[in-house]
């Protein structure tokens, strides 16, 4: 996540270099021809001359960058042999030396070796799902693959594909005979078929046509569940499917492979080197970071459509509302691209069997330029369709509101997904100002209190949330920033205007982090607002900056260079203390889902340290006069809710099998467990059903684009939905409720907001 602010004098060289492309990084020259060397030479001396924690490059860091990069390549262990991992480790101390020569023979090895076992896993894996699984055999599988020793011969790899693809199949196989159970119900199970009764049930004719058979199965090759008038299948008919199901995603799965280029599998190197410096440090190949772009802008410049492709062939998956795609209502999901030309090309290019990302290089480009792309159309028929580029919004990004009313009192619900900004312009689009906006048009609907939705908010500006706190306190301190080695700087809020002065509550989960934290922080520091949600929120409590590589080398002949996000600092609450592992904790503490997941900042390898600095002054806000007893009803409740006790009893029945790591490959013992499972997980169904007695309502302006959208409708009133459904919104709402300011709430739209 990028996060913006500013830094000392050793990263200002850094922010002068991404303002001018002219300038060079230092009197250093990056300038080796070969783009992989180049690469490597460029990162390592930005992380060592910028980074928060520079780490010492010697033989512990090889070992990690070995173990760590082999991992990532071949997880499952599936793909090197013992002997190889032998030939690769005298690498294992040696990768130190190699990193600072900018030496990269340990990669071509290990790259070529990998496409040779890759190549060569296909054929093992192809001829193991061609003969039927023997699901009476008694035996396990263990998914602790790290545990796993590498397989020493041909035969024994085979082995492990055969568990493997095995316990891959064994529950397409129960599927399957599940949906024929549920569909003959009302005759013999269909476990209990004898030998003789299966071969009497499906007699196959080598003359039949198998078309009477694939009438009555959906897209995923099972079942219609209201297809009882179909030929029951046999056991070893299903056996024979789920096998093929297993088939067609790893024939899937190995396109995708097979796409990968050498610069992707680079990457992938690469990133192995700087994620041991810290978690948060990651390198972005060139088509990421144009990824990363947009999911921290919210738009980018296109058609508005969101492809995917299937067995060499790029199809719509999505029309995304309000773009030129979607204003034209030409092109159809489940279109496919045959091929793209430009407006001023006379030739078009063939994108059948292309890489996802460069057809979608080609299908990008300016606002206001034309592209033409031949169709093959869902009917079946080819066409040329032109399409005018624009700027495409990704509305999911961006904050939302609705009202509810509770006791006759008016409350306002704000989502925020992110701390989303325009880093070329802030004065564009970003998270601030629309929280204020969306505030001054709840205040003209007379709302009385706020609850601001962080859950699963992964952060984002720091500017924007510093901007953002201020719309809530008169003015004072939001955050301190230390650069290693530094004094602390901190940043304030200077506006004296209050957007919002009424009760305030902020839900937060174990998936909030970073500008997230920030917010929730400052504001329980303040006593200004309640904050509920899980034990802690993530715990990421330091500051990324991404620098543009290619700004770094003066007349760049080796193509996009990509960018490095690197971590140059660690924020502190205004108390001094420090979210890094420790996050914020609750108010008001609640179960959900995540609580005995470790998914959290303390939960990966390399984080930075806790640590803490002096507080600096600040003003509580003192406007609530029943602050403290507000938080003790609510955790009353809280105590005594029956659907946040099956919650928490949810949760710790998905920690268990989220744990499990042996697995029975005899079917009756896996069909067995799996039953019991359903059974336990029948007890929990109440937790989807629950309901509560309130109604969201979009405001105005929304309804207005509402009846020309019927995308956007949709999307609100499923929001709604599942608003009305959330004991954790409700529970806000009730403190809302209880909060008592020492004055009458300003409900009235401010005439000196902050901008």
């Amino acid at each position: 996540m990028k996060l913006t602010m500013r830094r000392n004098y050793k990263l200002l060289l850094l922010v002068l270099l991404t303002a001018f492309a002219s300038c060079s990084f230092t009197t250093k020259k990056f300038n080796d021809p070969d783009k992989d060397k180049l690469l490597i030479q460029l990162i390592t001396y930005v992380l060592n001359e910028g980074h928060f924690n520079p780490k010492d490059i010697d033989d512990t860091f090889s070992e990690r960058v070995f173990y760590g990069y082999l991992e990532q390549i071949d997880p499952f262990k599936r793909y090197f042999y013992e002997s190889d991992i032998k030939e690769f480790s005298k690498y294992k101390h040696e990768l130190d030396n190699q990193i600072k020569a900018y030496d990269i023979s340990f990669f071509n090895l290990t790259h070529e070796r990998l496409l040779k076992r890759q190549e060569e896993s296909k054929a093992i894996y192809k001829e193991v799902l061609s003969q039927p699984f023997d699901y009476t055999i008694v035996e396990d599988f263990s998914t602790k693959y790290e545990n796993l020793p590498y397989a020493s011969s041909k035969k024994e790899m085979k082995e492990r594909w055969r568990q493997q693809l095995k316990f891959s199949t064994i529950a397409n196989y129960d599927d399957l005979i599940s949906q024929q159970e549920n569909t003959y119900s009302n005759k013999k199970n269909v476990k209990k078929l004898s030998q003789i009764d299966s071969e009497e049930s499906y007699q196959h004719d080598p003359n039949q046509d198998e078309s009477i058979f694939k009438d009555t199965e959906n897209q995923n090759g099972t079942l219609k569940d209201n297809d009882a008038s179909a030929p029951k299948k046999s056991l070893e008919a299903l056996e024979k499917e789920a096998r093929e199901a297993t088939l067609k995603s790893l024939d899937e799965l190995y396109e995708f492979i097979d796409d990968r280029q050498r610069k992707d599998w680079f990457s992938v190197y690469i990133n192995a080197i700087v994620e041991e410096f810290d978690p948060h440090t990651f390198y972005f190949a060139p088509e990421e970071k144009d990824r990363f772009d947009v999911s921290i802008s919210g738009n980018f410049e296109g058609i508005g459509a969101r492809l995917q492709k299937k067995m060499d062939v790029i199809t719509i998956n999505e029309i995304i509302s309000g773009g030129p795609a979607w204003r034209q209502n030409k092109l159809e999901v489940g279109d496919q691209i045959l091929k793209v030309r430009q407006s001023n090309e006379e030739t078009s290019v063939n994108v059948v069997g292309m890489r996802l990302d460069d057809a979608v290089k080609l299908i990008k480009g300016p606002k206001g330029t034309d592209v033409i792309l031949t169709l093959r159309k869902v009917d079946g028929t080819i066409e040329d369709l032109r399409i005018t580029r624009d700027v495409v919004v990704i509305e999911e990004t961006y904050a939302k509101s609705a009202t509810v009313k509770k006791e006759g009192k008016m409350f306002g619900v704000i989502n925020l997904p992110k701390f989303y900004v325009d880093f070329e312009n802030y004065n564009n689009r970003n998270a601030a100002s629309d929280i204020r906006r969306e505030i001054e048009r709840l205040k003209e609907q007379g709302m009385e209190g706020l609850v601001i939705d962080l859950r699963n908010n992964g952060g984002g500006s720091l500017q924007t949330v510093v901007d953002m706190a201020g719309l809530f306190i008169k003015d004072g301190p939001i955050v301190q920033v230390k650069t290693a080695g530094n004094e602390r700087e901190v940043l304030y809020d200077k506006d004296k205007s209050i957007i919002w002065d009424g009760p305030l509550v902020i839900l937060v989960n174990e998936l909030s982090a970073s500008a997230s934290e920030i917010l929730a922080a400052a504001m329980q520091d303040y006593k200004r607002a309640i904050i509920i949600g899980g034990k802690q929120t993530y715990g990421k409590g330091t500051v990324q900056n991404v620098l543009d590589l290619n700004r770094v080398v003066r007349n760049n002949t080796n193509g996009d260079m990509g960018a490095l996000k690197f971590t140059t600092q660690k924020f502190y609450r205004i108390n001094g203390g420090s979210t890094q592992l420790e996050g914020v904790k609750s108010d008001v503490v609640v179960p959900d889902r995540y609580s005995y997941i470790d998914l959290g900042e303390k939960d990966h390898d390399n984080p930075l340290p806790w640590d803490k600095i002096a507080p600096v002054v600040y003003n509580v806000f003192e406007n609530y006069y029943d602050y403290d007893i507000t938080i003790q009803k609510s955790k009353e409740r809280m105590a005594n809710n029956e659907q946040l006790k099956l919650i928490d009893e949810n949760a710790q029945w998905v920690k268990k099998i989220r744990d499990k790591e042996t697995y029975p490959l005899n079917y009756d013992a896996y069909r067995s467990e799996m039953r019991l499972n359903e059974e336990e997980a029948k007890r929990f169904e109440k937790i989807s059903k629950y309901t509560t007695n309130l109604t969201f309502n979009s405001l105005p302006y929304e309804i207005k684009e509402m009846e020309a959208d019927s995308i956007l409708k949709q999307k609100r009133e499923r929001w709604h939905q599942s608003l009305s459904k959330d004991v954790y919104i409700e529970e806000a709402i009730n403190v809302l409720n209880d909060l008592k300011m020492s004055y009458p709430v300003k409900t009235k739209v401010a005439t000196t907001a902050k901008q």
